[in-house]
């Protein structure tokens, strides 16, 4: 995360709370800007990976639109983002289409089966909403089954074997997602495999959903790759392309600011914070996901080595362990990195623990904006 201020920062915020540097955020959107020009594509940003909706304004001025899971997701992207609304879900229920088709500019389908049931509603509002499908290339480059859209039975997304006998009537666009925090050369292995098993399909198209998965801002990423791929996609068969990451938008944004609460000892040093892994960052726990610390090291790289763990009763709420050139104190405040995407949307209340607070950083002025603080009532009122 160069070029974020992390003292600063570290100075400015509450605890705990996450932070995201604007100055990072436009950085990121550059790059994204430059794909956009040279290839012709349209990105989207994955409201499920990101949904810091204050920051939409900053956003939208460069992406074309928001890409939705649920009713929810979709709405809040018609409110906030104001362009395309694309949304897709592995099923909808009536009322969910019936939602959908009010506040959405692309729908895409899971199945054969939910597009034939829900024909006669979306049918009517052909020439206003797009529909679409998922395919499923069955081919995988996932390193974690649990985030792998193309593992053996997965439920997303439909299989070549599908196609047979069935119809395309009404079908606008195809959309397949099989990535995960990749770099370009996982998308041209997967791309071939669907020209080959889906590119008879494609000249009926009118666009081409590429998913997210594309780590398109990190660095090492094949800028001139992703650009020819779209160039081949959109030339060849006369589609527009597509784009949906989340992760390209908010990496290295995000700083997780945490307080040291207490400091025991059983056979290992444990640092006792004020953030949670199951609360606050759950994919340190699901992936599992190891975020790097600000000045912290490997275990036993330095002379203070500690677990860092969260403060509910989850035995196993254990962020991981990490050394320092110092000891660690109650009120040591620490930053956990890259803490902007797949945390704020996956936050949970449980033990009633403190949501953070969501900030911003601007860098130009150095100023830190709370946006966003929580109280008893929020935990209470998600109760009953």
């Amino acid at each position: 995360m160069t070029g974020i201020d992390i003292p600063k920062i570290l100075q400015l915020a509450p605890s705990p709370a996450y932070v995201v540097d604007l100055g990072r955020l436009r950085h990121n959107l550059a790059i994204l800007d430059q794909v956009q020009k040279r290839s012709g594509a349209k990105i989207l940003m994955a409201l499920k990976a990101f949904a810091l909706w204050k920051v939409f304004p900053l956003i939208r001025e460069t992406l074309h639109g928001v890409c939705a899971s649920s009713p929810w997701e979709a709405r809040l992207g018609r409110e906030e983002f104001g362009r395309e609304v694309h949304s897709f879900a592995a099923a909808f229920k009536q009322s969910d289409i019936v939602e959908l088709l009010g506040i959405s500019n692309h729908l895409v389908f899971n199945s054969f089966a939910q597009l034939e049931r829900f024909r006669p509603l979306w049918e009517k509002q052909r020439g206003r909403v797009s529909i679409g499908l998922r395919i499923n290339p069955e081919h995988s480059e996932g390193h974690t089954a649990l985030y792998d859209p193309c593992a053996v039975g997965s439920r997303l997304g439909i299989p070549r074997a599908e196609f047979e006998g069935k119809s395309l009537q009404g079908v606008d666009g195809l959309h397949f997602h099989t990535l995960c925090e990749h770099l370009f050369e996982p998308l041209a292995r997967t791309a071939q495999v669907v020209e080959e098993k889906f590119g008879e399909f494609l000249p009926q198209m009118k666009w081409f959903n590429f998913g997210g998965g594309h780590h398109i801002t990190r660095e090492g990423y094949d800028i001139d790759g992703l650009v020819e791929l779209i160039k081949h996609f959109q030339d060849k068969y006369g589609v527009q392309v597509y784009l949906e990451p989340g992760e390209a938008i908010a990496i290295g944004t995000g700083l997780l600011v945490g307080e040291v609460l207490d400091v025991v000892h059983n056979q290992v040093d444990t640092a006792i914070l004020d953030v949670s892994a199951t609360c606050h960052m759950p994919d340190v726990l699901e992936m599992p996901y190891r975020p790097e610390v600000f000045d912290g090291f490997e275990a036993g790289e330095k002379a203070c080595t500690y677990r860092l763990g969260g403060p509910s009763c989850l035995a196993g709420d254990v962020i991981g362990d990490w050394s320092f050139e110092q000891p660690l104190y109650p009120g040591k405040r620490l930053a956990f990195l890259d803490m902007a995407h797949y945390t704020m949307v996956k936050t949970t209340t449980f033990n009633g623990i403190q949501h953070p607070h969501i900030c911003t950083f601007e860098p130009d002025t150095g100023e830190l904006k709370v946006v966003r603080s929580f109280a008893y009532e929020d935990f209470k009122n998600r109760l009953a």
